[in-house]
């Protein structure tokens, strides 16, 4: 009988345990990264984030930025000789050799697909002529792209205390740098054959996640697993950041799915006419705003004082739409 009852208190305390276990597994899983954010892209409409403005390093999701400036500022197609600096960098490597002769576009490929730090090394001198000077000019572009709480050090992501970003501000570097085709097409590429070296992209985000398309991993004992993605599903772009994340694929995943599911992208063509009274007129220019999926879009025109005589051009109306009792936008509205 005492050996009966036993074994019921055990199943039931281990039944228990599996069950507090299993919870707190879902619970990790929904909470797993210690700072993220989703933005869409076009708009740069926050659609969640959790502890977006904590200074946190970054690891290799530095070299967006790197790939970013040296797409913008350099010559893809010329060659340079390899700096012996450059050679043996620390970490991650596309084993680069002294004086080896190399195009930058196979650099940056090496670069963005296979994390290369001696490759980051090699165009921040060729770029800048020093690790220190392009740490200057990433900072500079960084503030320029509308950054607040992000310094920058190096161009590879290696472990330095005054090298940090946000995942807000790192959030807004990969959508201004998903905005530029050639760092798209890059980040996009899943195997890559070039005129020096051949590459293939080791971010898993791209085989595992419906539409994604970039763009980079990153990883130090310091920093933990970052990963910086993107995806596109029904004509809507979303980047997504999740830094010190163990389960980065998965929770980026999630992120995306649930975005997805719950924002859709409005457009509005600056061609659609809108009635103010019996006064056709339109937008000044075409638009694209975020709304969610299950709430109802309500269109409101609004007149505003007019002139007697109305020309074509002339200011005649307010749109403002509602998502419910949501105010979501609001443009003037021109006679046609």
């Amino acid at each position: 009988m005492r050996k009966s009852l036993l074994y019921v208190v055990t199943a039931a305390f281990f039944a228990l345990s599996v069950f507090i276990i299993g919870g707190m597994g879902k619970l990790n899983a929904e909470a797993s990264a210690q700072s993220e954010i989703a933005m869409e892209l076009s708009t740069g409409k926050v659609l969640i984030e959790g502890n977006a403005d904590a200074r946190l390093p970054m690891a290799s999701t530095t070299k967006i930025l790197t790939a970013l400036i040296i797409i913008e500022d350099c010559n893809l197609d010329e060659e340079i000789t390899v700096p012996e600096v450059a050679v043996g960098a620390e970490g991650s490597s596309i084993y680069l050799k002294k004086d080896e002769r190399i195009d930058i576009r196979d650099l940056l490929y090496g670069l963005m697909l296979r994390s290369g730090n001696d490759s980051a090394a090699a165009l921040a001198i060729h770029h800048s002529g020093s690790i220190e000077k392009f740490a200057e000019a990433m900072n500079d572009r960084a503030r320029k792209i509308g950054t607040e709480n992000s310094n920058f050090k190096n161009p590879s992501g290696l472990p330095d205390n005054e090298h940090y970003t946000t995942a807000r501000d790192l959030c807004k570097i990969a959508c201004y740098a998903m905005n530029n085709p050639t760092f798209k097409q890059i980040v996009s590429t899943i195997n890559y054959k070039g005129k020096y070296r051949s590459f293939v992209n080791k971010n898993k985000m791209l085989r595992m996640c419906e539409g994604a398309n970039g763009v980079k991993t990153g990883y130090t004992l310091k920093a933990g697993r970052c990963l910086v993605s993107s995806a596109e599903r029904n004509g809507m772009d979303i980047v997504c950041v999740v830094l010190n994340c163990r389960d980065m694929y998965e929770r980026s995943c999630a992120i995306f799915d649930s975005c997805f599911d719950n924002y859709k992208l409005l457009k509005l063509d600056e061609n659609k006419v809108f009635m103010c009274n019996i006064i056709p007129c339109k937008l000044e220019k075409s638009e694209q705003i975020v709304v969610k999926t299950k709430k109802e879009i309500r269109y409101e025109v609004k007149p505003v004082a007019m002139p007697t005589k109305i020309r074509k051009g002339d200011e005649v109306a307010e749109l403002e739409i509602y998502g419910e009792n949501d105010l979501l936008f609001s443009r003037k509205l021109y006679s046609i």
